[in-house]
């Protein structure tokens, strides 16, 4: 706020009284102060507030004591009865009796220990008794099983050998029947004649046998017949015509007619 002071030029012109001159000193000084106070409240709304301070959060702790729980009174140990006085002339005062200390009872938790200890050496020894028996029972079953296995292929054996015999039985007679038939085949005899009985054999009632031995040729005919040694000379002739009319199937290789050697035939000489 200003104030402004206009001086007419009749007041300028004329000289200042006394009583006006304080009085403008004070209107001067008024407005100076006025002036002041502006400016002071105009800093003062300027200036920024600072802002306002949290108090600190402070932790407060605070120590309780709790007293012990109260035990129950312990009883005291009955005293012994004092002696009933003996009828003197003097009174006897008897002696104080001591109280019976009770004696001193295990631990409990010594015990549980023991008894915990005790709990688990009995839970480990039958662990181990199981374990063992265990075992023992697949022992016997991996025994049972490997003899059972090898009664198997015992058996399988046998009968594979078994099996194999009669093969080899069934091959070597059906060999033997092929060899035979081709044995046949080979010089079947197909005509045989008997000899004639001597008759100089006949009157002397003479008997015997004569083999003969000769070679069939491709043809199928005898050559070359010989007798063997035994035979008696009145049979040699006879024997020996009979043999030339014998007549074979021819053996046969590969398609090709062979000879067959040392074919053997027997005659009999019997007087009926």
């Amino acid at each position: 706020m200003t104030a402004m002071i206009m001086h007419s030029p009749a007041t300028l012109s004329a000289p200042l009284s006394r009583n006006d001159f304080w009085q403008h000193s004070f209107a001067a000084t008024l407005a100076v102060a006025l002036h002041a106070g502006v400016l002071l409240l105009l800093i003062n709304a300027w200036a920024p507030s600072a802002p306002p301070l949290k108090p600190p959060r402070v932790l407060t702790t605070q120590l309780v004591m709790v007293a012990p729980a109260a035990q129950p009174p312990q009883p005291e140990p009955a005293l012994a009865p004092a002696p009933a006085p003996v009828a003197i002339a003097e009174p006897v005062v008897a002696a104080p009796v001591e109280p019976v200390k009770p004696q001193a009872e295990p631990k409990p938790q010594a015990q549980k220990v023991e008894q915990s200890a005790l709990a688990r050496k009995r839970v480990e020894e039958r662990k181990r008794e199981q374990l063992a028996e265990q075992q023992r029972q697949q022992t016997e079953q991996r025994k049972h099983a490997e003899d059972a296995a090898q009664q198997r292929v015992a058996q399988q054996q046998a009968a594979q050998q078994q099996a194999s015999q009669a093969q080899a039985q069934a091959q070597s007679v059906e060999r033997a029947r092929q060899q035979a038939l081709a044995d046949s085949r080979q010089y079947l005899p197909l005509s045989k004649e008997a000899p004639e009985y001597p008759e100089r054999a006949l009157d002397k009632n003479i008997e015997g046998d004569c083999s003969v031995e000769y070679t069939v040729n491709p043809q199928g005919r005898v050559e070359n017949p010989t007798v063997l040694d035994g035979c008696h000379p009145l049979f040699i002739r006879p024997s020996l015509a009979a043999a030339q009319t014998f007549r074979y199937q021819p053996r046969v290789i590969e398609g090709v007619a062979v000879s067959v050697p040392a074919v053997r035939n027997t005659f009999h000489y019997r007087i009926k």
